[in-house]
């Protein structure tokens, strides 16, 4: 299976010499094509920090990052929209639809911004809204429809073009449990039988306990690595609050 992004000895510092904070501290790791990873750790640990250096919203201070055979700490601004265009799918806690789009213009709205032939977005729309249960809410606006099925367009528009990998910042923050149950259904199905690959950054072990692996951050730095394998999804989320309770502080603040 090949690596879609390595992250290798990356550092990131914000401040000046008089007052400098070290908000990564030397992390490295490698996420394969078809994985499903979450990041956890609590406030203030790097871990947002680190997605936004994935994302490519910030930049790293040293190492490298490298996706899709791509070192993106080298990319310059106009090479790097590109790049978040064609290679990055993002799914945000408070969704970021338009809301003067319906719901299948904001699903189509990178394709066209990539000048695709309007048949081959009316097909590809269709497929995706089909297999995420959302094709009868396609002719309505985000007011109108509810936070679950916001976040399946959310999902819709950030695989239509076929990233390499898809970052989710907090994806069932917003949500009730209900509607974060079916949403981390969603990301499950688009894992297992559409082969995405996901990199999702959360405080909760029970939406952690959807991904195959966890990478705990502590001060910066990897602290701990938990894999599936073979365990239950109830008895990898017991294993996770164990992880939790090691990193200290209060569990419903851990961030």
């Amino acid at each position: 299976m090949s690596t879609v992004l390595e992250v290798k000895n990356i550092e990131k510092y914000y401040g000046n010499k008089s007052n400098l904070t070290k908000a990564i501290d030397g992390i490295s790791f490698n996420v394969a094509e078809g994985e499903f990873v979450g990041i956890m750790g609590a406030s203030g640990s790097g871990k947002t920090t680190l997605l936004n250096c994935i994302s490519t919203i910030d930049r790293v201070t040293a190492g490298k990052i490298i996706i899709n055979n791509k070192d993106i700490t080298k990319l310059r601004e106009n090479h790097l929209n590109k790049f978040r265009r064609e290679e990055l799918g993002f799914i945000f806690q408070d969704f970021n639809l338009l809301d003067t789009l319906t719901a299948y213009e904001n699903i189509a709205l990178a394709l066209t911004i990539q000048k695709v032939n309007p048949k081959e977005i009316d097909k590809r729309v269709k497929e995706v809204a089909d297999k995420l249960g959302i094709t009868e809410i396609l002719d309505k606006y985000p007011y109108q429809i509810s936070g679950g099925q916001k976040q399946r367009v959310a999902s819709a528009r950030a695989i239509i073009t076929n990233p390499k990998i898809v970052l989710a910042d907090e994806p069932t923050g917003a949500l009730d449990s209900k509607s974060a149950r079916q949403l981390l259904e969603t990301f499950e199905h688009l894992n297992k039988n559409l082969g995405a690959t996901i990199l999702m950054v959360t405080h909760d072990a029970f939406t952690a306990s959807y991904a195959e692996r966890i990478i705990f951050i502590k001060d910066g730095k990897i602290f701990n690595e938990l894999i599936k394998g073979e365990d239950t999804r109830k008895q990898f989320f017991e294993k996770i609050i164990e992880v939790q309770t090691l990193l200290g502080g209060d569990l419903n603040d851990v961030i």
